[in-house]
């Protein structure tokens, strides 16, 4: 569409944060009193991207810590929690979104050099371009053999290129999809909001509210979960979940923040790996206040082992792709027979509906599918594909999938019930583009961690990290769990229930 004098219309101004955290605070029908417990600072935009990303890292982590303030406010009453004010400033939100880490003074690998962005189909006069995924072993085997390439870590970049040139974009996702791997064609964002799972996800979600939280039907024959009495928190600088036992099934880095946060928020948060699973880089990043098991789900000892958990647990935090847990039973209705009242918290690239539900999905995928990173590029003037410059889907995700826990939480112990939370990286990357865009923003310099290193004691030797952004005027005294690699602790809650 074009304005009056025949030029592109500019995209709207972003709001502010404060606007965007009180959008979603009363958008999920919390107090509007509380919001007066958080203040906001710094500069809008310390990112360089035409995107929001700076407003919505704020947002959405403020979001997230006065979540914690409400059961703060329920669980110690209102004198303490008066005293506990929040502030947020975008420079730290920013930092922490840029997964800065050094292990033994040594910044890991992130990427696997064959990941990345890649121009296709010049040999077949389709020219487009994709995006792979290959961090992970098999995901990228999956690909060199697709490509009749070897597979393994040798093959270098410059063959994937020229590989690629035989095949269009399209043609190279239905068959990577299609082979188990992990990529997608980069659309604009009109060819996006035509393809099928975007009209599906728009059927059943409301985008501007990037958290869904709904209370889940009585299984038949089975008695409604009465409200949890949580008790008093024990001591005047208890934090606020103190004593919630959360089990966390994720890998990647979205559903990690997610129990990291609650983890720095006082909850007891057992990470569950599988033995035969890869990890990234980020794990002892992502891993910090967590403690750390292994269970073999194929194993029937092992299963029986996680009903047992499940059955002394508040929150299910899953963020592995639709269908994988559930395919062995782990579905929120037979998860609430065993622990009714529990809260099943969902993170998934696409969604959870839709004919991409259950592929494959990352951040950097879906910045290209939607058009984001084709929208950035075209508003620095260059005709390559620019990609955001934090993975803000991952970071803004997790904090959503935090807030939208303890909202569960908060309505469980009002109303009773079982309870879901679902976010989609799909659904955040809608929900960012909504936000507006200046694209003067783009001459931002990098965001540099220097000056700002937090160093920590971990099991995988010395980390330098990004410390929280949450600055509490009342800092309560968090018992701190370093990071840990999997399988350090016994799959058993070590708090009393």
């Amino acid at each position: 569409m074009l304005d009056v004098l025949g030029h592109p219309p500019a995209p709207p101004a972003p709001q502010g944060a404060p606007h965007l955290l009180a959008s979603l605070w009363t958008g999920l029908g919390l107090p509007p009193a509380a919001l007066d417990q958080v203040t906001l600072t710094g500069p809008a935009a310390v990112l360089p991207s035409s995107f929001a990303v700076t407003v919505a890292a704020q947002a959405s982590v403020a979001a997230a810590g006065l979540a914690a303030w409400l059961a703060l406010d329920w669980r110690a009453g209102a004198a303490v929690a008066q005293r506990s004010r929040l502030r947020v400033d975008s420079w730290a939100a920013a930092r922490l979104f840029g997964s800065h880490l050094q292990v033994d003074g040594q910044t890991p690998p992130v990427w696997d050099p064959v990941s990345g962005l890649y121009p296709c189909g010049q040999a077949r006069g389709a020219p487009g371009w994709v995006r792979v995924h290959a961090n992970f072993a098999h995901h990228r085997d999956r690909l060199l053999a697709l490509l009749g390439l070897p597979t393994g870590a040798l093959t270098p970049r410059e063959a994937v290129a020229a590989a690629l040139a035989g095949w269009s974009a399209p043609a190279l996702e239905a068959a990577l999809m299609a082979a188990g791997g992990v990529g997608v064609a980069l659309r604009t964002p009109a060819q996006w909001a035509v393809h099928p799972q975007a009209v599906a996800l728009a059927a059943r979600q409301d985008f501007t509210l990037p958290v869904q939280v709904r209370r889940l039907p009585t299984p038949p024959g089975q008695p409604e979960a009465p409200p949890r009495r949580w008790p008093a928190l024990q001591g005047p600088h208890a934090p606020p979940w103190q004593g919630l036992r959360v089990l966390d099934f994720s890998r990647i880095l979205a559903g990690p923040v997610a129990g990291r946060a609650l983890a720095w928020l006082g909850a007891e948060v057992l990470l569950v790996n599988g033995p035969h699973l890869p990890n990234i880089a980020v794990l002892p990043e992502t891993s910090r206040g967590k403690r750390s098991a292994v269970l073999d789900l194929r194993a029937p000892g092992d299963a029986q082992r996680l009903r047992t958990l499940v059955a002394g647990a508040h929150v299910w935090l899953q963020a592995y792709r639709p269908g994988a847990l559930e395919a062995r039973g782990w579905t929120a209705e037979a998860l609430t027979r065993l622990r009714p009242g529990l809260v099943v918290a969902r993170l998934s690239a696409w969604g959870q509906v839709g004919p991409w539900a259950q592929q494959r999905g990352f951040d950097s995928l879906v910045q290209s599918a939607l058009g984001l990173n084709h929208e950035e590029a075209e508003a620095a003037g260059q005709s390559t594909p620019r990609a955001l410059p934090v993975q803000v889907l991952d970071h803004a995700a997790g904090h959503l999938l935090a807030l939208g826990t303890q909202v569960a939480l908060w309505r469980q112990q009002q109303e009773g019930g079982s309870w879901t939370v679902d976010v989609s990286l799909a659904g955040v990357g809608q929900w960012l583009r909504q936000l507006g865009r200046t694209p003067r923003d783009l001459a931002l310099p990098p965001l540099s961690p220097e000056g700002h290193w937090q160093d920590e004691a971990s099991g995988f030797g010395p980390l330098r990290v990004m410390p929280s952004a949450w600055d509490w005027s009342a800092p309560w005294a968090t018992p701190w769990r370093p990071a840990v690699p999997p399988g350090t602790d016994a799959p058993v809650w070590a708090s009393a229930p």
